[in-house]
């Protein structure tokens, strides 16, 4: 009995050893594909990874001795890459240009920026921020107040700057009483920087402004 047992075991486990041969002849390819798959994603995340790291050092490289030597010419490859740091790039050149009294070269990159589509919202915003400090005085009242609206909603992310370049545009047109109202809302804005809200305030008491009246809103 002992012995038919064991030669029923050995012919199960070679009809068990041949079924799992034609399986894995049928089927193994699939196992090579995907273990090669597996290996291949794996070492092309790691390329990857250290090629976006490759190219956040030259941006990091390039905009540093162009700021350091003021020549925003030195950017204009990364400028007009397809890179992630391009429309940095494009911001650093408009900051080097205004920097260096060529307002016109700057202000240009800047409305290119903040009326271009390809570009993320918040560095359209940045560069509209930025094109109505340098140029604000020289434009229309309506585009100006209506620009810094859109930037001083609710949750945009340069808010409160917004509001400090509407006062300061109040200022200019010597709607004193305006400008006052809006440094208020900078001075009781509770994510306020320290240094932001301190410019608040001064500017308020240069106004003839009361701290106590900014305060209670």
């Amino acid at each position: 009995m002992s012995n038919t047992d064991s030669f029923i075991d050995e012919v199960s486990e070679e009809v068990r050893r041949d079924r799992l041969f034609k399986v894995y002849k049928k089927y193994g390819w699939i196992l090579v594909v995907l273990v090669v798959a597996i290996v291949g994603g794996a070492a092309w995340n790691e390329y990857s990874k250290a090629n976006r790291i490759a190219q956040s050092e030259a941006a990091g490289r390039a905009l540093q001795a162009a700021n350091e030597a003021g020549d925003a010419a030195l950017l204009n490859d990364l400028a007009n890459s397809n890179s992630d740091t391009a429309v940095i790039a494009q911001l650093q050149q408009a900051a080097i240009l205004a920097g260096a009294d060529d307002a016109e070269g700057a202000k240009a990159i800047l409305s290119g920026i903040s009326t271009s589509n390809d570009v993320p919202g918040i560095y359209r915003d940045l560069a509209l921020l930025k094109l109505l400090m340098l140029d604000a005085a020289n434009m229309p009242d309506t585009d100006v107040l209506a620009a810094l609206d859109a930037l001083a909603t609710p949750g945009a992310p340069f808010r409160l700057l917004a509001l400090e370049q509407r006062a300061l545009h109040y200022v200019r047109k010597g709607e004193t009483d305006a400008a006052i109202t809006t440094l208020a809302e900078i001075v009781n804005a509770a994510d306020a920087s320290d240094a932001l809200r301190q410019r608040a305030q001064e500017l308020t008491i240069a106004l003839g402004g009361s701290l106590d009246a900014a305060n209670n809103g």
